[in-house]
């Protein structure tokens, strides 16, 4: 799935900031809730990227602290000097009111905002309660500063920066933490990312695509494409298709098993005109047969299919199971052994190297998933 320009130049220019909407934040949130109650209750939050002014991941947890029943909650938030962006600084009403501004290091050192309770002893804990600082140096997840503070956390949630994805995941896995964040459709394939979700590490959460309403963007910046919009608050919206919530925390719509079709009711009546009358094609380099569409994974095939990314949002681990990683990837990530057993053959050459596309009648297949249908589901 292509990414939106918006979100393309972000990358190219590492301008991470965009910001998650509340009523995203809150659906998803809830999916946790609703299949354990208990999820957040007695432990500690970090949000690593998120400002107390700016963030809905900081507002969320505030205004919701009683009600999950958290321990703690912990927001850090990077230094504007180190961020690579061109709009102007934009220092909050929080930390200027505050007896402990100090000018010398609003824009180049991070900050750090603790929930614990009920500080200003006014009933309700809320955005009012939290302590706050300077940090010691500014911000970035990676310093011994703010991984001090992953290390003590039992969850991780956020909107990591989207030009260092893959080292914010290494940066969770390695401290084996609960987590929920942001990514774009396409982490799916990366090889740093396929692996955790093919071992059901990692999975995906419950939101993906359009239910990721869009992301809000600093006042200055440029605005691409028809996806984008100025809501009735007067922030700038960017929408994408082309998101998706990963996470390792359970929820309920990945142990519902998708319901399917048989090969032959797939050929009779699907509402796919390359399938219907027509049947599954086999890769002329896999042992295995195309599955282009999620809904049509027949009920009753058993061998080796191919199947898209988005799978992966259908995907629940007691009806299917994943067997090697996304086409597309680098000869160099695929072991021999994968290669024998799906039958792998003709490598194909292209600008980023060997890689390892499906073929069918001659021609490449865009990402596929190869998986397997588990015996009596």
């Amino acid at each position: 799935m292509p990414r939106p320009e918006n979100l393309r130049k972000a990358k190219e220019n590492k301008n991470d900031e965009f910001y998650t909407q509340y009523e995203d934040i809150e659906k998803e949130i809830n999916a946790y809730i609703d299949f354990n109650s208990n999820v957040f209750k007695g432990k500690t939050i970090l949000c690593p990227c998120d400002d107390h002014e700016w963030s809905n991941f900081t507002k969320y947890f505030a205004l919701n602290f009683e009600k999950l029943g958290l321990k703690k909650l912990i927001c850090t938030s990077y230094a504007d000097e180190s961020k690579k962006i061109t709009h102007p600084y934009q220092l909050s009403s929080f930390e200027s009111n505050s007896s402990k501004y100090d000018a010398s290091k609003a824009k180049s050192h991070g900050k750090i905002f603790i929930l614990e309770g009920d500080k200003d002893n006014s009933g309700k804990v809320d955005m009012n309660d939290f302590n706050w600082d300077y940090m010691e140096e500014d911000g970035d997840f990676r310093s011994d500063e703010v991984t001090k503070l992953r290390n003590e956390a039992d969850f991780i949630i956020t909107n990591p920066p989207f030009s260092l994805f893959r080292e914010f995941v290494s940066w969770i896995m390695e401290a084996n933490k609960k987590f929920l964040i942001i990514g774009n459709i396409n982490c799916i394939a990366y090889k740093e990312i396929f692996p955790l979700l093919m071992e059901n590490k990692v999975w995906l959460g419950t939101g993906i695509g359009r239910w990721i309403s869009g992301f809000i963007v600093p006042d200055g910046y440029e605005l691409y494409g028809t996806e984008t919009k100025i809501n009735e608050y007067g922030k700038r919206i960017v929408a994408t298709n082309s998101c998706l919530w990963l996470t390792n925390i359970d929820h309920g719509k990945r142990h519902q098993p998708l319901s399917l079709m048989t090969e032959a009711d797939n050929i009779k009546f699907s509402k796919h005109k390359d399938i219907k009358g027509q049947g599954y094609k086999k890769y002329d380099n896999y042992n295995a047969i195309d599955v282009p569409y999620t809904d049509a994974i027949p009920s009753d095939y058993f061998g080796y299919m191919g199947v898209p990314l988005t799978f992966m949002d259908k995907y629940c681990p007691e009806q299917f199971k994943i067997i090697g990683p996304a086409m597309g990837w680098t000869q160099s990530t695929m072991s021999d052994e994968w290669k024998e057993k799906v039958g792998y053959k003709n490598n194909v050459i292209s600008n980023s190297g060997t890689r390892s596309y499906g073929i069918i009648d001659g021609k490449q297949v865009y990402h596929r998933i190869i998986i397997q249908k588990i015996k009596g589901e």
